[in-house]
């Protein structure tokens, strides 16, 4: 019984708590710096799907991309200090622009596809 209770874990669910969890931490301690949060978002999105895997379920390719993403914008926020750019990056206007893209991409992509007549 017990080894059936661990293969019905729900992943979704403690990847949930996790965040909830990391949420709950950045706002109780200000003194994190940026992008810290998002940074742990990203590891919990990517973990999420690492574990699926391991376990033979199907990953989430949409969750995939916003953890990759998500690490992304989180280091370029932990490293703003440390590049002493002269201007404002609108970084994650520009990390929501290039996931709308490549949704939009994908989709069109997928929708081609769809017209071809594959017996030939």
């Amino acid at each position: 019984m017990e080894n059936t209770r661990k293969s019905n874990i729900d992943f979704g669910t403690i990847a949930w708590g996790a965040f909830l969890i990391l949420w709950g931490i950045t706002e109780m301690f200000k003194s994190l710096p940026d992008g810290t949060g998002t940074v742990g978002i990203g590891v919990i999105l990517l973990g999420l799907n690492l574990a699926r895997s391991w376990k033979g379920q199907p990953i989430s390719g949409f969750t995939t991309t916003l953890g990759v993403l998500a690490l992304l914008l989180g280091g370029l926020q932990l490293a703003r200090p440390f590049l002493h750019l002269s201007f404002e990056l609108p970084i994650f206007a520009i990390l929501l622009m290039v996931l709308g893209f490549s949704l939009l991409a994908g989709e069109l992509k997928g929708s081609k596809n769809h017209g071809q007549d594959i017996s030939k």
